[in-house]
């Protein structure tokens, strides 16, 4: 449970940081509008030293972030306004990329979910409050829920 938004950014942060980089860890982020995927998904990026500011790609689908010495890479993806996969989306490529990639709106596109990810869920308790979830699919597990 996060009691206010700065707490569920320092929860995503604190997940990047159990995470390996060279993993390529793919992070689903379910919850509705207004939950805090993107207040979470800006602690991951502080863990990635990345400093520039991390918004909604909503309308874009997906923005890539690089840390300041350029060594990580943050792809995040928001597939709420998709329905299907399209041939003018490279979007698996990005998604299996080298770095941290993050995915707001996952099952917007099931086809696009890998066989391995983390996926954290956000529910509103009231307007700061959220319960938050995390639970591992797939190969990394046991060396995550061992942390978790």
């Amino acid at each position: 449970m996060t009691e206010n938004a700065k707490e569920t950014e320092m929860l995503g942060f604190q997940l990047a940081s159990l995470l390996r980089y060279d993993t390529h860890p793919i992070i689903l982020l379910d919850g509705t509008l207004a939950a805090g995927k993107t207040t979470f998904t800006k602690g991951i990026a502080r863990a990635l030293s990345i400093t520039k500011s991390v918004n909604s790609p909503t309308y874009t689908i997906m923005k890539i972030y690089q840390s300041d010495d350029r060594l990580k890479i943050l792809h995040h993806l928001d597939l709420y306004r998709l329905d299907t996969l399209g041939n003018d989306f490279d979007l698996e490529e990005y998604i299996h990329a080298d770095g941290f990639s993050v995915i707001e709106w996952p099952f917007q596109v099931e086809a696009l979910i890998p066989r391995s990810y983390i996926l954290v869920s956000f529910d509103i308790v009231d307007e700061n409050k959220r319960k938050i979830t995390i639970t591992c699919k797939g190969d990394d597990c046991d060396h995550l829920d061992q942390k978790l």
